[in-house]
């Protein structure tokens, strides 16, 4: 007698187990995005502070009871436990610790600005190549549903044409408080200030419109507002490209809150309000111009712009962990290779970023840009 084959069901995927170093207020937010994934993806395996009592508090705050506290950063990175680590230390700290964590062969999760000029941030893209662990940095955005359609449209050379200029305003009005004591105006912390901070968006943005082709030429714009120890606090610039393209971008911890983005082809034009961070974190609007004329005699636009909405599940900073752990597993679980796309990104952005920060020291002189 013969029975039919019972089917073989593939094994469920193996968590990944992460290690969060440093217990910085952004922490919080990626361990919740952590607690959000669906079964299989991942899990917090340890919190590292330099106490073992903060380690105990930021895991009691967060909700992560199964994670181990670690009282140093070297504690957490020797942990067996942990395969892959998220580093939100101070940006003048991530050269050691990041380069640490990948030789010890963690998969490495990089807080932005991800470091404080190329050459640094080249030396841990070098610590990641020689230990074979997959690097990504955390703009968040880039990973929201939003985003993909909007390059769909941005694409579309019928609809939108080509791309001729771009217009990026990331900004904040920082408390007092923070103006005098946030690590991201501290010049042995982060030095770059907000430069590294919401100009990291505004200039990763600018680089999404172009699909990432590097600008020729940098001019930072005069007279940037600094503090007493010459951290920057609003500053902006203007980029441009061989053909004639242009973009332009402010960032600001200065101004009403703004994470807007317009993008002007030969065709169309595509403007978000709420870029980095949507009004709401499962719903996400934007809108598209296309082919616009004017209605005769002047006294109106033909077609009117249409509003596009787009809904995720998770908000993106949980697809951005979940996108990572993919990855992660598929090296680990398949043999497969490190996916060179997020360190390619992130070190053109780097990049454009020392031009920007040249420029503002060299009084607006014109910076070429690195290839």
């Amino acid at each position: 007698m013969s029975y039919p084959a019972v089917p073989v069901q593939p094994a469920a995927p193996r968590l990944v187990r992460f290690g969060i170093l440093g217990c910085a207020d952004i922490a919080r937010k990626v361990s919740r995005a952590l607690l959000m994934l669906p079964p299989g993806a991942a899990t917090v395996a340890a919190v590292g502070s330099r106490s073992e009592d903060k380690a105990r508090r930021f895991i009691a705050e967060t909700g992560l009871p199964a994670a181990r506290p670690h009282g140093s950063y070297e504690s957490l990175l020797g942990d067996p436990d942990v395969e892959a680590v998220y580093l939100p230390l101070p940006t003048s700290l991530h050269v050691p610790w990041a380069t640490a964590a990948a030789a010890r062969g963690k998969h490495l999760l990089l807080e932005k600005p991800t470091a404080l000029c190329a050459a640094d941030l080249d030396a841990i893209l070098a610590a990641c190549d020689a230990s074979g662990v997959q690097f990504m940095d955390t703009t968040m955005w880039i990973h929201n549903p939003r985003t993909a359609k909007m390059r769909e449209i941005v694409a579309d050379k019928d609809a939108f044409g080509d791309v001729r200029v771009i217009h990026s305003m990331c900004g904040f009005r920082a408390s007092e408080y923070f103006l005098q004591n946030d690590i991201r105006v501290k010049p042995d912390l982060d030095a770059l200030g907000v430069l590294g901070d919401v100009g990291w968006y505004s200039i990763r943005s600018i680089l999404w419109a172009v699909e990432y082709e590097l600008p020729e030429t940098v001019i930072a714009h005069r007279h940037p507002v600094k503090n007493q120890a010459g951290v920057i606090l609003a500053c902006g610039a203007t980029l441009y490209w061989a053909d004639g393209k242009t973009a332009t971008f402010n960032c600001s911890f200065l101004t009403n809150l703004a994470f807007d983005v317009t993008v002007y082809g030969t065709h169309g034009t595509l403007h978000v309000t709420d870029l980095v961070i949507p009004y709401e974190e499962k719903y996400g609007e934007f809108s598209v111009a296309s082919k616009s004329n004017f209605v005769k005699p002047t006294i109106g636009w033909d077609p009117l712009p249409s509003k596009h909405v787009v809904t995720t599940d998770l908000p993106q900073e949980a697809l951005m962990v979940q996108e990572f752990s993919r990855l992660v597993q598929n090296i680990r679980d398949a043999g497969g290779r490190p996916e060179g796309k997020w360190p390619a990104i992130t070190r053109k952005t780097q990049v454009v970023l020392d031009a920007v920060k040249a420029s503002i020291d060299k009084g607006s002189e014109p910076v070429e840009v690195a290839s």
